[in-house]
């Protein structure tokens, strides 16, 4: 009876050490069943910081979900060369970027382009393009929309197309560009050994998307600056202008003169462009449906179109929307002759009355020889903006 008792308080009145045995036991368990898993450590892509040259604007174009990243610039790179984005087998065939975008001609086509007689593009259905192509230049410091009538830019969201990566979206699919399908992109990206490394680099993901193609592409493009022509280096006092180009200079920069600087950046502005869209009075009627009046629906903007940059003008022919200048002595002749009148003018443009700013031969040589100042060819043979030696897979 009494070994029954004693068993009995063992049990209901346990010594000391047997409680904390039995506790630290069970607090063991039910820390282990319910420990976090530790969270995965977070991605981080190299930052990559353009290099600001001097006398330069300081606001750039960086969309803040597409930081620059060593990583997605050379990913970029890749793509911008590779004619596979096309969704088609063979890293040369018909068409990458580069098809077009040719480094030694500023990254337009160029007028003596093999495939694109006079330097007008064609998507491979062979349908050309709206218009001619801009220089590819600088457009980091874009911030009043791309291509000639604005149609991608920020305050066209309600189209879709705000920044350089909707460009890149359009041109895979448009028939007129690379009239590529982006699932069928996506997937031939995806199976190249190497890509799928390369993305999870740049984007931490190694599943090709439309979205971190362009975004790829869209960094590249933005590192694609041109700062080093002679007047860069004059603006720096490290060198001299010639008594011509001296003098051409005060023809830009006067209304009395060649009156460039309104469209073209004053105040040494070394972008050569304001990025705006103008009426510069190459036509008093307009058959063009993509002129800026189609995005804006002012009657301002009829016959408007972007003031390209003049930088690198010397690689860049044919000049205009329509390419309908093969040389620039034209482009001279007709802004000091050959204007014409239209409603939608141009208010900048102050010598519409006599049909131009009226240059003798000697001003006309001398404003040439001002805009080949603008000449940058470190920036037609620069290697980081060329095709890679290899390609991925390669």
């Amino acid at each position: 009876m009494k070994s029954k008792i004693l068993l009995c308080r063992l049990f209901r009145y346990p010594p000391f050490p047997f409680c904390l045995l039995f506790f630290t036991f069970s607090f063991l368990f039910i820390s282990s069943c319910t420990k976090k898993t530790e969270p995965a450590p977070a991605f981080h892509a190299t930052p990559y910081t353009i290099q600001m040259p001097l006398h330069f604007p300081r606001e750039l174009n960086i969309p803040a979900d597409n930081p620059m990243t060593v990583e997605g610039i050379i990913l970029g790179r890749y793509l911008f060369y590779d004619g596979r984005l096309s969704g088609r087998p063979g890293p040369d065939s018909l068409m990458s970027c580069s098809t077009c975008h040719i480094q030694t001609h500023s990254f337009v086509c160029g007028i003596d382009h093999p495939i694109f007689t006079g330097g007008r593009p064609h998507g491979l259905t062979g349908i050309p393009t709206a218009h001619y192509m801009l220089p590819m230049i600088n457009l980091v410091w874009t911030n009043h929309g791309y291509l000639w009538n604005g149609m991608v830019a920020a305050d066209n969201q309600q189209a879709g197309y705000c920044n350089i990566e909707d460009v890149v979206g359009l041109v895979i699919g448009m028939p007129q560009e690379i009239h590529g399908d982006t699932n069928r992109t996506k997937a031939m990206i995806q199976q190249i050994k190497g890509y799928p490394e390369l993305f999870n680099k740049a984007f931490g993901t190694s599943i090709v998307t439309e979205k971190n193609i362009a975004r790829a592409i869209a960094q590249f493009v933005r590192t694609l600056i041109s700062a080093d022509s002679k007047f860069d280096r004059f603006m720096q006092g490290k060198v001299q202008l010639s008594g011509s180009e001296l003098s051409g200079y005060v023809l830009f920069m006067t209304e009395q003169g060649g009156d460039c600087f309104h469209c073209h950046g004053g105040d040494g502005n070394p972008l050569f462009t304001t990025n705006l869209f103008y009426n510069n009075g190459k036509d008093a009627v307009f058959t063009d449906p993509y002129d800026r009046f189609s995005i804006t629906g002012s009657a301002s903007d009829i016959g408007a179109y972007k003031a390209p940059t003049l930088r690198n003008l010397v690689f860049t022919a044919p000049y205009m929307h329509d390419g309908r200048f093969k040389t620039l002595d034209e482009v001279i002749d007709f802004y000091s002759s050959g204007l014409v009148w239209s409603p939608s003018i141009s208010p900048l443009m102050h010598h519409i009355a006599t049909g131009g700013v009226r240059l003798t031969p000697f001003q006309k040589a001398d404003l040439k020889a001002f805009l080949m100042t603008f000449t940058d060819s470190t920036y037609v043979t620069n290697p980081a903006f060329s095709r890679p030696s290899k390609m991925p897979d390669e």
